[in-house]
């Protein structure tokens, strides 16, 4: 198992049960004292989990700025990214929301032909300007730590618009909450857009999952399919599979230990 995907599962694992014994890391991951203390001490230099003599606890997260999140499952995201870029075709309109992984398809959809990009992310407006994309923003309020527009009916009309495909981002995914978000601003906005897209795709890497944030968006069943990374444990693909969600998993470039 390469390491990261290894510190995924810990961390998965933690989350679920919030407080648990390294000890018992080493037994359910069949390890060494010495590698699971090398994995966390890389979850808590990443500010996930938080260490405790003999055990971790799990830190319930926050929302931080776009800007720091950019760089945050890097490698995760881009493969991603490019997953969902690999679905848009020539002539279409499709959404991009205002979250760190949906921007990082710009660079994959600069050579599509006669292609229509509605969006609410100013980063990814800013990125396409100069291409032979169309660029639509939707009207609404700045929210300055994302970098991204939210607006209400009575200041964009988002029934005039026609989407083939949206892209949405997540902060939490769970079967039982469904597509979660911590603004109740952008939740409303990728509620509006969802209801009047065709097909609709999330993309939220592994760490996303089997997590609920303040602001449920929608269902899981609402979605067309969610498109993440390698790092989610059998048991998690199995339990969103056997509820019938559609997985699509892309493997990121990651290093073995």
């Amino acid at each position: 198992m390469y390491t990261i995907e290894r510190q995924q599962h810990i961390l998965q694992f933690v989350r679920k049960h919030k407080v648990v014994k390294l000890v018992t890391l080493t037994k359910e991951f069949n390890v060494s004292m010495e590698t699971i203390r090398r994995d966390i001490q890389q979850l808590v230099q990443d500010k996930k989990i938080e260490k405790f003599y003999g055990g971790v606890k799990y830190i319930e997260p926050t929302e931080g700025l776009m800007d720091n999140r950019l760089h945050e499952q890097l490698s995760e995201k881009i493969a991603i990214a490019k997953a969902c870029a690999s679905l848009v075709q020539d002539g279409e309109c499709i959404f991009l929301d205002s979250g760190t992984t949906t921007y990082q398809m710009t660079p994959f959809l600069v050579e599509k032909e006669k292609l229509t990009v509605i969006t609410n992310s100013l980063p990814v407006a800013f990125d396409l300007i100069g291409s032979n994309i169309e660029v639509i923003i939707i009207g609404g309020k700045v929210r300055h730590s994302e970098k991204s527009v939210t607006s209400n009916d009575f200041l964009f009309r988002f029934d005039h618009l026609n989407i083939n495909k949206a892209f949405i981002c997540a902060s939490g995914v769970s079967i039982e909450k469904g597509i979660s978000d911590f603004n109740l601003e952008e939740a409303i906005t990728r509620k509006q857009i969802i209801n009047i897209s065709q097909t609709v795709y999330v993309a939220a890497d592994s760490s996303k999952f089997d997590k609920d944030v303040a602001i449920q968006v929608c269902p899981v069943d609402e979605v067309t399919m969610i498109i993440t990374d390698n790092g989610l444990s059998k048991d998690t693909i199995n339990h969103f599979t056997d509820t019938g969600v559609q997985l699509k998993i892309v493997s990121a470039n990651i290093e073995t230990e």
